[in-house]
């Protein structure tokens, strides 16, 4: 077990810790009362903000600033990829039933296909529905107000048979009438 005596004691020579004298130690600790002095923030800190951003900006500088929707907008249009848009029809002013029963009586294209009809001839099946249709409307229209559609001989052959009637009374002789 004996070692020669040429080989090297490393661990022997590392082992000893040398001892620091009082110069050393207040040297060490100046330099770490000088590292405790300079924690805070540098100098003219308020003032350079845009250090501090830009430090905070290197891990998000891949983020879009933009609020809002990221898809590309056309800038001209194309009319062969998407549907036009339909106007909406402009509504007619309302008229009054008054006024719409005129118009339809004076209807040309009503009163011509009527004066057909009357002659006896037969319309296509497109002036017939329209014909159909404004009679229709014209019957709604005087029932809303109040205009009954009789004959006129009715009426005055009820008067002249109430008249016949007093003339009888007043006579006293019914069997002359008939």
């Amino acid at each position: 077990m004996n070692q020669s005596p040429k080989a090297p004691r490393a661990k022997a020579a590392t082992a000893k810790n040398k001892k620091k004298s009082r110069v050393e130690l207040d040297l060490e600790a100046r330099e770490r009362k000088r590292q405790k002095k300079h924690r805070g923030h540098v100098s003219g800190s308020r003032t350079n903000v845009d250090a501090d951003k830009n430090a905070a900006n290197a891990q998000c500088k891949n983020a879009d600033p933009r609020i809002g929707s990221k898809k590309p907008v056309p800038l001209l249009v194309e009319t062969v990829n998407k549907k036009a848009v339909k106007p909406k029809p402009e509504e007619k002013p309302r008229l009054s039933p008054e006024e719409e029963l005129t118009k339809l009586e004076n209807d040309p294209r009503l009163d011509a296909l009527l004066d057909k009809l009357d002659d006896g001839e037969t319309l296509n099946a497109e002036d017939q529905a329209f014909v159909d249709l404004t009679l229709d409307r014209i019957d709604v229209l005087m029932d809303q107000l109040g205009i009954e559609l009789g004959d006129e001989d009715d009426e005055v052959d009820e008067v002249e048979k109430n008249e016949d009637m007093l003339q009888l009374l007043k006579r006293g002789n019914p069997k002359d009438v008939f």
